[in-house]
């Protein structure tokens, strides 16, 4: 993301996990680690792409460390496409492994998304978990579980009114009967191109709100 992105090599049930991690600025201390996860890959999604990049310039800029990566079989990471279990796996092992205690914050864009609410279901058991972002999430074709009882005020859900790949009409029907608030981005497609700044922007305020 920029040059002080620490590139790492880290170990998953189906091999090595690339990953690549972001401290906050100007040497403050960290709030906690948000481990971010990326879109399809089976459609390009890597953990370079811009809305999960913009994601991690959220937390960095909020005072977080900032964790992306690879689900397997996506660059260096070893292994194939599972789905989304596998995947939630891979999710679980980066969290031990980076962030095995203190403030997390769970995030994810689009099939990340899918993968970090069916991550959450076992680490909302193990530990605390301070924020929930979700962006674009996959609620369509296959529907995730219900957030953890007591999650709902620590989650924020952003979706285009124009999102073509994930309707908004499914991310409503799947937030409605868990009273999840979800805020639409006016003309927002599924990448919010030209409303990058904007996710950003909403992203910091939700995370700032509890400071």
């Amino acid at each position: 993301m920029n040059s002080q992105t620490e590139k790492l090599r880290l170990e998953g049930a189906a091999g090595v996990i690339e990953a690549q991690r972001d401290l906050p600025a100007d040497g403050q201390p960290s709030r906690g680690v948000a481990v971010i996860a990326h879109p399809h890959p089976l459609f390009g999604g890597t953990m370079d792409n811009k809305v999960v990049q913009t994601l991690a310039r959220a937390f960095v800029a909020s005072g977080w460390t900032a964790v992306r990566f690879n689900f397997r079989g996506v660059g260096a990471s070893q292994g194939v496409h599972d789905e989304g279990r596998g995947e939630s796996e891979d999710y679980r092992a980066v969290v031990a492994q980076l962030a095995p205690s203190g403030p997390l914050a769970v995030a994810g864009f689009s099939f990340g998304a899918f993968v970090a609410i069916n991550a959450l279901q076992e680490l909302w058991a193990e530990r605390e978990v301070a924020h929930l972002t979700l962006v674009g999430a996959s609620v369509a074709r296959v529907v995730p579980p219900v957030l953890p009882e007591g999650a709902v005020e620590r989650t924020l859900i952003v979706h285009g009114e124009a999102d073509d790949t994930v309707a908004l009409s499914a991310v409503m029907d799947w937030a409605r009967p868990q009273s999840l608030p979800v805020t639409v981005v006016p003309g927002g497609g599924h990448f919010f191109h030209g409303q990058l700044p904007l996710l950003k922007n909403l992203v910091v305020r939700h995370l700032r709100a509890d400071l």
